[in-house]
């Protein structure tokens, strides 16, 4: 793919990609619907850094296990913003303690973080000849994050479309479902193979902590996403389960 002259191609998507479940079946999507699917991280002195060092190796499971989908997937990009951590202290970015702050959001929200994404995304997306970003923003299950909300993402493509002279869609399949339907989804998209490389590769734990291995993958088990993570795995084994 190439380059800042080129019109969008219909057919190619850009996946905000950080390492994570929900992004990575995110990836799983795009690559079951588009021709040619790029991925994009971002590092932004995330507490959780870890990440970042999955990434590539998600990426290795599916092309090993997912031979339709190696010839869909194109280049990774990983973008710097360490603005977003000298901004000032949240949970996601600093040693500090998880909880409520007085803005009565979780301290794990860091200000205008998938605004500034979705923005490079785009910029991004704009030089590849891409016209469509997908990201696993959800607002059912959610901490109250503003910039996980459909409305907000609506009106960010909008205000992309507008400053970047080019029409840009922002897809989020993941919106409207639980953590139990996306395991669900990703079932669905790519089998056990799918679900072993999400257990085995992805990292959610907002501590970065990948000594303690569970049914759903690594992670700490007591922080917020660890927890969201454990419970939605433990309602899907159940609905599997009772197929059998």
């Amino acid at each position: 793919m190439t380059h800042s002259d080129q019109v969008a191609v219909p057919e190619t998507a850009l996946v905000v990609f950080s390492g994570g479940q929900d992004s990575t079946v995110c990836l799983a999507w795009a690559l079951d619907r588009f021709a040619h699917v790029e991925t994009v991280g971002f590092d932004y002195g995330q507490r959780h850094a870890v990440e970042m060092a999955q990434r590539p190796l998600i990426r290795q499971g599916i092309q090993e296990r997912f031979p339709n989908w190696t010839a869909r997937l194109g280049d990774d990009h990983v973008i710097a913003v360490p603005s977003l951590k000298a901004l000032g202290q949240t949970a996601m970015t600093d040693s500090i303690v998880i909880e409520m702050s007085d803005s009565g959001l979780p301290n794990t929200f860091v200000p205008g973080r998938n605004l500034v994404f979705f923005t490079l995304a785009a910029a991004l997306a704009w030089r590849r000849g891409i016209g469509t970003l997908v990201g696993g923003m959800s607002q059912t299950d959610f901490s109250g994050y503003p910039d996980c909300r459909e409305t907000t993402l609506q009106a960010l493509a909008k205000t992309l479309s507008l400053g970047l002279d080019r029409t840009f869609e922002i897809e989020t399949p993941l919106m409207h479902i639980d953590k139990a339907e996306t395991w669900d989804l990703a079932h669905r998209l790519g089998g056990r193979d799918l679900v072993d490389v999400i257990v085995a590769e992805t990292h959610t734990c907002y501590l970065g902590d990948r000594s303690i291995r569970h049914p759903w993958g690594a992670g700490c088990g007591t922080c917020p996403a660890c927890e969201l993570r454990a419970r939605g795995w433990e309602i899907w084994s159940m609905s599997q389960s009772d197929k059998v």
